[in-house]
């Protein structure tokens, strides 16, 4: 087992799909730190990518992964933190590249564009895959 632990968070629009991701961790066995929402009640997604941004920056976990209803705020959210490099992808050839040549360290899904399918291949990619470094390196040091 892995016992790795993964930190995930969602607002409103992204709760479902973060309870199956969830099982889909424990399945895979990593730990599990969900820092919220606890509901499908309205939120406000920064509070929750800025909760997961803190979980990694203390070294709680070193992967996330945040879901709202497009995945587009709450990466725009959470990228606002320099340790933070979260990618909104939509298939697994986008996980696998951001991973290879992004080195992103939080994987972002849109829980009301994405199917569940399609965003546990996402997931399993974006865990299985290595950075690549060399070319991608000087590029990924100058995000932060």
């Amino acid at each position: 087992m892995n016992k790795e632990c993964i930190v995930i968070a969602s607002d409103h629009g992204g709760f479902e799909m973060k309870n199956s991701i969830k099982k889909e961790l424990f399945a895979l066995g990593y730990d599990v730190l969900d820092v919220g929402t606890n509901n499908t009640e309205s939120v406000d997604y920064p509070d929750y990518a800025n909760a997961l941004a803190d979980k990694i920056k203390s070294g709680h976990a070193k992967t996330g992964i945040l879901i709202c209803g497009t995945g587009i705020g709450i990466s725009i959210a959470a990228n606002r933190h320099a340790h933070i490099r979260a990618a909104l992808v939509h298939d697994a050839l986008s996980a696998r590249l951001t991973r290879q040549h992004n080195d992103a360290n939080v994987l972002v899904l849109g829980g009301r564009t994405t199917g569940i399918e399609t965003a546990k291949d996402c997931l399993a990619v974006f865990l299985n895959t290595k950075f690549e470094g060399g070319r991608h390196a000087k590029r990924v040091a100058k995000l932060s």
